[in-house]
């Protein structure tokens, strides 16, 4: 008791010697939802950058279960609401509770980054001029600081910072910025334990590399094209030689079998809702998953037959641009023109091509990982998860071998162990990009028993 209590003057000095900018409100109840939320929501803005220019949105969620005592998660692109589609209609989305939500079995902040995205946004232009993957990563663990110490009671919780997609970037490059602050005694100190990534980006030419090899081994291309593009690429698909006429004839052909292929999902219709690219462009990167904005809004009422996932999307932009919504989230007036799910305006520049590096370290540090694929996405294939995971030489600890969800398998995992660390790899049989929108049961299972220590 006395240690908490000396904890908490602790932040409260930090507080005042960092002068952290919070703006926090509590949020009981929510437009599209009756009653009361059965949870806590906390809605705010934290300050980074020089004289807080970026203005960092986030919704924090409590636990459901026990919120002193389960891990805090840090989330970088999910929650305990989802859309009730079957009773929604016209610009009156409606919610029900999400019985598969992480928030069941942990704290997690939602964070809105980087600037630009969601409703963070800057005070001035020279906020928005120059944002990259480092400065993504730095603004992001400078939140985190400022949050804990906002919020002193979640200090000594189990610390996780975990993400999806292109957060496979900027997660690793977060933990390592707090395990570096931990060691030269930067305050507040961070319980960190480990880090989670579902279907993450993490090396550039790996993941999209991995693309023609996951198609022949789902069939989407032949193995007789398979090999000859191997051949007259020598296996190097992306940023092909535009001179090797060989080789951009054979990706041409790929690219013709793949062009209407659902990326997110390979088992899934391909909906107009993304931005189209001409035909004999090679595009490998990933924009492939930019939506167009104008053409959600456009959709009438229903959407069109044959139904696509990306349909249900409509009703984020609806409900996220409403003014209601907004002004009950405690969103600032004026700041953000628009809610847009994926912001392609943003002037954004990939400056760390690889994190494999970053990974080598918390792992020799001792820090746990999860990393999970759903096996039918495209945009980042297991394949190359699994390639840059070999790469690192780590000692297999459990080999490869099925996990189960009420008797069913639920996907295959492989643990690693280097001490004094443990880093798993699992897929999620049927899962997309990402997995928990595809199979969310199967990943609150997961989830739940990782964070326990149990083998999945």
């Amino acid at each position: 008791m006395l240690s908490d209590f000396r904890m908490f003057w602790r932040a409260v000095a930090l507080l005042v010697l960092l002068d952290v900018a919070l703006s926090a409100s509590i949020i009981e109840e929510l437009p599209g939802f009756h009653g009361h939320l059965p949870f806590k929501l906390e809605t705010g803005y934290i300050g980074v950058g020089d004289l807080d220019e970026v203005q960092l949105f986030y919704y924090f969620i409590a636990s459901e279960r026990s919120p002193k005592q389960d891990p805090l998660l840090l989330w970088l692109t999910g929650g305990p609401l989802s859309f009730n589609y079957a009773n929604s209609s016209g610009n009156k989305p409606q919610f029900s509770l999400n019985p598969y939500s992480w928030t069941k079995v942990a704290n997690i902040i939602f964070l809105d980054q980087p600037v630009g995205t969601g409703f963070s946004y800057a005070k001035n232009w020279k906020g928005y001029s120059v944002i990259n993957d480092t400065l993504s990563a730095s603004d992001t663990y400078i939140f985190l600081r400022k949050w804990l110490m906002a919020h002193p009671e979640f200090l000594a919780n189990p610390l996780y910072i975990t993400g999806d997609s292109y957060s496979g970037k900027i997660v690793p490059i977060v933990a390592k910025k707090i395990s570096e602050g931990n060691e030269v005694g930067s305050e507040p100190m961070m319980n960190l334990k480990g880090y989670v990534l579902g279907n993450p980006g993490t090396d550039v030419n790996k993941d999209y590399n991995a693309r023609v090899p996951f198609a022949q081994l789902k069939t989407l291309i032949s193995d007789e094209l398979y090999k000859s593009t191997e051949r007259n690429c020598k296996g190097k698909y992306v940023d092909a030689d535009p001179n090797n006429t060989l080789c951009i004839k054979d990706l041409l052909q790929v690219y013709g079998c793949l062009e209407k292929v659902n990326t997110a999902q390979i088992l899934e219709p391909q909906c107009s809702t993304l931005s189209p690219k001409p035909k004999s462009t090679l595009k490998w990167d990933s924009s492939i998953l930019i939506e167009d904005y104008e053409y959600f809004l456009s959709l009438p009422q229903p959407p069109p037959e044959p139904w696509c996932r990306n349909y249900n999307y409509l009703y984020s932009y609806i409900w996220a641009n409403n003014k209601l919504v907004q002004k009950t989230l405690h969103v600032r007036e004026g700041t953000i023109e628009k809610w847009i799910r994926c912001n392609k305006s943003l002037v954004y520049t990939e400056d760390v091509i690889s994190v494999v590096d970053y990974h080598r370290y918390l792992i020799k540090k001792g820090y746990r990982a999860l990393i999970y694929s759903g096996d039918q996405d495209m945009v980042i294939p297991y394949v190359g998860t699994q390639a840059w995971i070999k790469s690192m030489n780590l000692t297999i600890q459990y080999d490869w071998q099925p996990w189960f969800v009420d008797g069913q398998i639920a996907g295959y995992t492989r643990q690693y162990y280097e001490i004094p660390s443990s880093f798993t790899f699992t897929t999620v049989k049927g899962g997309g990009h990402t997995a928990p929108e595809y199979k969310p049961k199967e990943c609150l299972a997961m989830i739940s028993r990782w964070l326990a220590y149990f083998p999945l």
